[in-house]
């Protein structure tokens, strides 16, 4: 089976619309870590990301009758871009069925290409399974997004230009998982060449589904996926692509969504560019395994895998980098309500600069902040501001870690209305579709009181939603199960202590 691959890889061809894209060191992030970090500008595509390399391999490889009758794919994006292009180089026709939460970034550049575009469904799965159906009525022939050797073959090409512009061996290539198409066909090459190279997998840890496979000894579908790294929201990983892991793969590193957005940053420190969360997932995992193995002086790589951001999202990812990367601290503060209070906390707080400062009267005596401060020596500082305040009389709570205060609360600081009896605070994810809103308002909203309502837009797929219910005790069974009808992932968050002290 190696061989088969090698030689696919060899002879795959996708120069034709791909690039070969430049490995660029990225100095300021070598400095920091303290080992030779280079980018592999995959980023730099036509379509701004890899995926045209599968996808175009994949076609071009389709007998003359084939492609006559046209091809399909199912993709949240990047993979259909790659399809649409290859497809009106080679002359043939595209449809692209892309789930209607599909970012319009997307959408825009794929009918830009030429891709006749279908939005069905609300998750990848779906779109998939409309595609398969699709494929079958209408004698299209289905381009997959990754679990097929042509598609993996032509992601292996990477690795093919990785190893002629390296001027070392690189100790660890450090690659983005989604489906396992990229990791699958790099994960051969490299080995092939150089069986010392550690080859680290990348997901988010909402998304782990490589993770979950590899652990189980195969294939598992997770009951859902988080959409922040939407070119790598994969349910389940192919059977092709976790046989080839399972044999190539070294380890997977998983990351959060600060760590993702703190990489992003890094990029742009280092390129000047901006690239999707996906595309950022490689740097996130290499410096979080440096960090956890204190490695030193070795020569790793980190595959940049897209750039298909849109703008939308920059807000998200700026306010999230610094808490990624351990430079910013946000905590609940009770101060003295009197004149002056704040200049003594302050004070306290010496050079640090405050980030963000939001405040409500608590009652005649006190008042609580919601404080941001910079920090420069990560979280041992921030638990040293903790420690002391607390140790100056001031009542004081973390909320760094806290997902609710750095999604809702932080820009919802600003009192609560006395008197409101059985309120339950519940979190949401909102599918970004028409209708979301009402369905929610139909379930909930005609039996019991919505008493706050907190909604933010992320330029993903889903919102994110902070709702007040006023639910008496005797009607919280009831209010179950309209929840489970309604089907919205959701958390109850009128235990967590932000809300406690912000809402009352």
């Amino acid at each position: 089976m190696l061989d088969r691959y090698i030689t696919k890889i060899l002879t795959a061809k996708v120069y034709a619309v791909a690039s070969e894209t430049a490995l660029r060191p990225a100095a300021k992030l070598s400095t920091r870590l303290r080992n030779e970090v280079w980018l592999k500008r995959e980023d730099q595509q036509p379509v701004f990301s890899f995926k045209l390399r599968g996808a175009y391999n994949k076609i071009v490889n389709l007998n003359e009758e084939e492609r006559s009758r046209g091809v399909i794919c199912a993709s949240a994006g990047n993979h259909a871009q790659g399809v649409a292009l290859a497809a009106r180089k080679l002359g043939c026709s595209s449809t692209i069925v892309m789930p209607v939460t599909t970012p319009m970034i997307k959408v825009k550049a794929v009918r830009a290409l030429g891709g006749h575009v279908l939005l069905q469904g609300l998750t990848y799965d779906e779109a998939s399974d409309r595609a398969k159906a699709m494929a079958t009525e209408k004698g299209l022939v289905l381009v997959p997004a990754f679990d097929d050797a042509d598609v993996i073959a032509g992601q292996g090409t990477i690795a093919v230009e990785i190893a002629r512009q390296c001027e070392q061996v690189p100790d660890a290539i450090f690659v983005p998982v989604g489906g396992g198409g990229l990791i699958a066909g790099v994960g051969v090459y490299i080995k092939h060449l150089y069986p010392e190279t550690k080859i680290i997998g990348v997901e988010p840890l909402e998304s782990a589904s490589m993770h979950a496979a590899l652990a189980a000894g195969g294939p598992v579908t997770l009951d859902r996926v988080g959409s922040f790294a939407d070119g790598v929201s994969v349910r389940r990983v192919g059977d092709v692509t976790y046989n080839l892991c399972e044999q190539y793969v070294d380890e997977i590193v998983l990351v959060s969504t600060d760590e993702i957005c703190a990489a992003i940053k890094d990029i742009f420190l280092d390129t000047r560019a901006i690239t999707e969360p996906a595309g950022a997932l490689a740097v996130a995992g290499l410096k979080k395994k440096v960090a956890e193995a204190d490695w030193q002086g070795k020569n790793l790589v980190a595959i940049n895998s897209g750039a298909n951001m849109g703008f939308d999202r920059l807000m998200h990812v700026s306010e999230r980098a610094n808490i990624g990367e351990q430079s910013e601290g946000i905590f609940a503060v009770q101060i003295p309500e009197k004149k002056g209070a704040f200049l003594t906390f302050s004070k306290l707080l010496g050079a640090r600069p405050v980030t963000e400062f939001n405040y409500r009267l608590s009652d005649a005596a006190n008042a609580q902040i919601f404080v941001g401060v910079a920090l420069h020596d990560g979280p041992q500082e921030r638990h040293s501001i903790a420690d002391e305040l607390s140790a100056a009389g001031y009542g004081v709570l973390d909320l760094s870690e806290n997902e609710l205060a750095k999604i809702h609360v932080r820009h919802m600081v600003g009192g609560f209305m006395p008197g409101v009896q059985d309120e339950r605070l519940i979190r949401f994810e909102f599918p970004e579709r028409p209708g979301a809103l009402l369905d929610f308002l139909e379930s909930i909203g005609t039996v019991w009181n919505i008493s706050l309502f907190h909604y933010r837009n992320h330029g993903s797929d889903y919102g994110r939603v902070l709702a007040g219910v006023q639910v008496p005790h005797d009607e919280c069974e009831e209010f179950e199960a309209h929840l489970g009808k309604l089907g919205y992932p959701h958390w109850d968050e009128t235990a967590n202590p932000a809300c406690r002290l912000f809402f009352g």
